[in-house]
């Protein structure tokens, strides 16, 4: 018998994806139970969803803790563990070529807040960590201390494009703009990019030449309520495996990138 899995959960707003994952988990379709809701904004009207399932929430308010760093830093402790140069190294969410000081500024502020975010989540332990609808770019040191097992990552996100076009916050609005005759959604691992983890699931849909913005938003989260589910439930059921698949690209060069293998129930 499977066990059930742990699911923490992040959010910033309204949590519609945490809800299908709450009602999936409750109707037996995710062999799991969501253990906690966090989020980074106390205006998170997702949380109330949560805490009205009986879920405990927590909230670590980044907008407030990156003002006061900016007109006060020397008053902010850096965790025990916190090594800016390796972080530095690793990140690629911030362009190497931005001034040194925007990057390291990012870096400190987004490790302060990822701490707190940490040791809010260490009351619940949990086996997967889902952001469904979290607007912050996590860095290396919260990857790192949650995907504590080499190739068994456990932090996984939900994209609103089909990966690995349009990255980013408005993967909706960047299909329409750019006229694609099919959208979707894509679900995959965090990495230490931009949307650029290995690919666990997509979905698509077609556009039509009478859709809107709009109508484009609700087709995508539709089939974001069934994808993400079903995604979890492949982690639940252990048939996820994290590879490395070596190819030469274009110009002779070798090249190494991670994707993700599902395995077949026997």
């Amino acid at each position: 018998m499977l066990k059930k899995i742990k699911i923490g959960v992040l959010i910033s707003g309204s949590g519609t994806n945490m809800d299908a994952i709450i009602t999936a988990c409750e109707e037996k379709k995710i062999n799991g139970e969501v253990v906690f809701a966090g989020s980074d904004s106390p205006a998170a009207k997702g949380l109330e969803k949560a805490a009205k399932k009986g879920i405990p929430t927590f909230v670590v308010d980044y907008a407030t803790i990156i003002r006061d760093f900016r007109q006060s830093p020397e008053s902010f402790l850096f965790p025990d563990d916190f090594d800016l140069e390796d972080i530095r190294i690793k990140q690629s969410i911030v362009s190497q070529m931005a001034r040194t000081d925007e990057v390291i500024r990012f870096i400190e502020t987004r490790a302060i807040a990822e701490a707190r975010m940490l040791d809010n989540m260490k009351p619940y332990p949990f086996d997967l960590l889902i952001l469904a609808g979290f607007m912050r770019n996590l860095t290396p040191y919260f990857i790192d201390r949650v995907n504590v097992t080499p190739g068994r990552p456990r932090i996984m996100n939900i994209h609103p494009a089909l990966l690995p076009a349009f990255p980013g916050t408005d993967g909706y609005g960047e299909t329409f703009r750019y006229g694609c005759k099919v959208g979707g959604c894509t679900v995959h691992f965090i990495d230490y990019g931009e949307d650029s983890g290995p690919i666990i699931g997509q979905k698509c849909f077609a556009i039509t030449e009478t859709d809107t913005l709009d109508t484009i938003r609700q087709k995508g989260l539709a089939l974001e309520h069934q994808l993400y589910p079903e995604c979890i439930q492949l982690f639940a059921e252990d048939r996820l495996a994290t590879v490395t698949m070596t190819y030469t690209d274009d110009r002779g060069n070798l090249r190494q990138r991670n994707i993700v293998k599902i395995a077949q129930i026997h």
